[in-house]
């Protein structure tokens, strides 16, 4: 079974974290894809860089000046920095972005109702599998940021864990795929403020209450969203974890 692991930003920005979490993966046996989030290193910069960074509902609104600085730091600073560590742990990887080999291909977010700007968002017929498959069957890992392409010149900053979860389920229609999601709490929990109130699985009805009981909103609500699709979408397990714990079996499982 082939593992789709996705690190957030949170863990990326945090050096002790992202250490142990680079061994970790390094030690993960058998074929496996790396996405990662681009933290708040793209913020700082431009804040250096005096321009402005806007967010909508929790969103960056990408502008022509913010895609430079996002480009910057998701596909060169964190990328390499990343598949750096990783060869230093011993796993050969090779860092990517949609555009390298035309990996994958996104599309434009339409203006309407909200403009952000050079945002793109990916079907699953966008996902090179096969190009993928290819590296992970010769032992080489792929490493990829959340920066895509549109085939037409254009690059384009997504969700990484959509873009996590489009790679996912593409390379589900040729072999067995598992999705984890990695980042800074050990799951999906009842009470944001008590670690230990992780909900060990979700189920469609049980999220339709965790939703209405508010227990679940803000941004897990796109990755459980996303998680879903990807199970509907052939992918075998999903799960929600803290980074620390990706060799183990914590963390909350999406079922339906």
């Amino acid at each position: 079974m082939i593992k789709v692991v996705k690190i957030g930003g949170n863990v990326i920005d945090n050096e002790v974290a992202l250490e142990r979490f680079v061994a970790d993966f390094a030690a993960l046996e058998g074929e496996k894809v790396l996405v990662h989030g681009g933290g708040k290193l793209a913020t700082r910069l431009a804040e250096k860089l005096e321009i402005p960074t806007t967010m909508i509902d929790g969103r960056r609104v990408t502008d022509r000046e913010t895609l430079d600085v996002v480009t910057m730091v998701y596909a060169g600073l964190v990328n390499k920095r990343v598949v750096a560590m990783l060869q230093a742990s011993g796993c050969n990887a090779i860092g990517l972005s949609g555009a390298d080999a035309g990996a994958i291909r996104a599309t434009r977010r339409k203006a309407k109702p909200i403009d952000y700007g050079f945002v793109g968002d990916i079907a699953v017929e966008g996902v090179n599998a096969e190009f993928i498959q290819n590296l992970t069957k010769m032992g080489v890992v792929p490493v990829f940021c959340s920066i895509m392409h549109d085939g037409e010149g254009t690059l384009l900053n997504c969700n990484a864990d959509s873009v996590a979860s489009a790679v996912a389920v593409a390379l589900a229609q040729v072999e067995d795929t598992e999705l984890l999601f990695c980042f800074e709490k050990a799951g999906v929990l009842r009470d944001v403020d008590d670690p230990e109130s992780v909900i060990a699985e979700i189920r469609p009805q049980s999220y339709k209450t965790l939703l209405a009981d508010g227990v679940v909103n803000k941004g897990m609500i796109p990755k459980i969203d996303g998680a879903f699709r990807a199970l509907e979408s052939g992918v075998k397990v999903v799960t929600i974890k803290h980074s620390a714990d990706l060799n183990s079996n914590c963390g909350t499982k999406i079922m339906l």
